[in-house]
């Protein structure tokens, strides 16, 4: 039985990925995750009772922590999800985002090259670390993704990670893989980002902030479609390689926030006191600073090359959403700290 190490396992993608992976898969999984307040081990219920997953609480700035890890269940494929990742929160303190995503990333770098040369020849030539990275690191975009141009603290120091990775395999021989995804969505979202807050918001009655007039353009992933991707390329992607992994969804911001208000409208659901329409919560507020106009992916190679593709649509991605969200109100009544409008 393989064992794959995901990090940030509690997270939305990552514990995404692991309950895929559990459903669909054979591997043995070992969650690791300092369970911050994005972390929250009830995402992982449904396979937590499996004997092919384990989960272990340790932050990846510790090495040592790591190191013992990493002996203690031998891993052949290391998936790195975990990091800070909300724009609004890395404009008001980038320090713990430089902490995580660029410190961490190399001690987890750092612990799995140790690791990875002292395996015997055939686990070696198997071994990947997988960094999971963002299509921010892009920046404005035309047509598809180009250099990088990171415009925000929390893309730039993917963007840092990104480049650490790369160089690891190119000085030290690390058989890594990259993926950039475009803006996810889907059940047991962190309710501050865009859909999920804007969901949360309309069934409470509350205001929904909008940056400025909306009209920053998204490419929007559904998040099992994400962890099916992501599953592919560590079965079959080519070593050193990046893959961009998309929905082919792009839509404005306000075009979203109507869309879940429409959904909303046409349900037969109590509403807010005094909520008649939802658009009518709508709120635009001051945009943020140095907020990226558009984000796009082109996912041809993924699809070329490893024959995947998502299988759900913009419109039935977010009917399912909803629906979940409706039916799981604990999960997003839960205390939040009032950070964030949309990506």
């Amino acid at each position: 039985m393989r064992t794959i190490m995901v990090t940030g396992g509690a997270g939305f993608i990552g514990s995404a990925l692991i309950r895929h992976i559990i459903h669909h898969g054979s591997e043995r999984i070992v969650n690791v995750d300092c369970l911050t307040y994005a972390g929250n081990l009830q995402a992982l219920a449904s396979v937590s009772d499996s004997h092919r997953y384990c989960f272990e609480r340790i932050n990846i700035c510790d090495g040592e922590a790591v190191r013992a890890v990493l002996a203690r269940y031998q891993p052949d494929v290391i998936v790195h999800l975990a990091a800070e990742s909300h724009v609004d929160r890395s404009i008001n303190g980038p320090a713990v985002f430089i902490e995580t995503n660029i410190v961490g990333t190399y001690t987890l770098l750092e612990a799995a090259r140790d690791f990875w040369q002292q395996l015997p020849t055939l686990r070696r030539d198997a071994f990947r670390f997988h960094q999971v990275s963002t299509d921010e690191v892009f920046g404005d975009l035309g047509d598809t993704q180009e250099a990088f141009h990171e415009q925000s603290p929390y893309a730039a120091n993917k963007a840092g990670a990104d480049h650490l990775v790369r160089a690891w395999h190119r000085s030290y021989g690390l058989p890594v893989i990259i993926t950039n995804s475009s803006n996810n969505y889907g059940p047991y979202h962190y309710p501050e980002k865009l859909i999920p807050l804007t969901i949360r918001n309309a069934l409470e009655g509350k205001a929904i902030p909008l940056y400025g007039q909306g009209t920053q353009r998204r490419d929007w992933l559904y998040v099992a479609d994400h962890a099916e991707a992501l599953y592919t390329v560590m079965q079959r992607g080519r070593v050193g390689e990046n893959y961009a992994i998309g929905g082919r969804c792009e839509r404005r911001n306000i075009d979203v926030v109507n869309a879940i208000c429409t959904e909303l409208n046409a349900l037969d659901i109590a509403r807010p006191e005094g909520v008649t329409d939802y658009r009518e919560l709508i709120t635009h507020v001051e945009d943020r600073p140095g907020h990226d106009v558009r984000y796009a992916i082109n996912c041809a190679k993924i699809e070329q090359e490893l024959g995947w593709k998502p299988r759900e649509s913009f419109e039935s991605g977010l009917r399912k959403t909803i629906r979940w969200a409706i039916d799981h109100p604990r999960w997003w009544l839960r205390d939040t700290d009032g950070i964030g409008t949309s990506r």
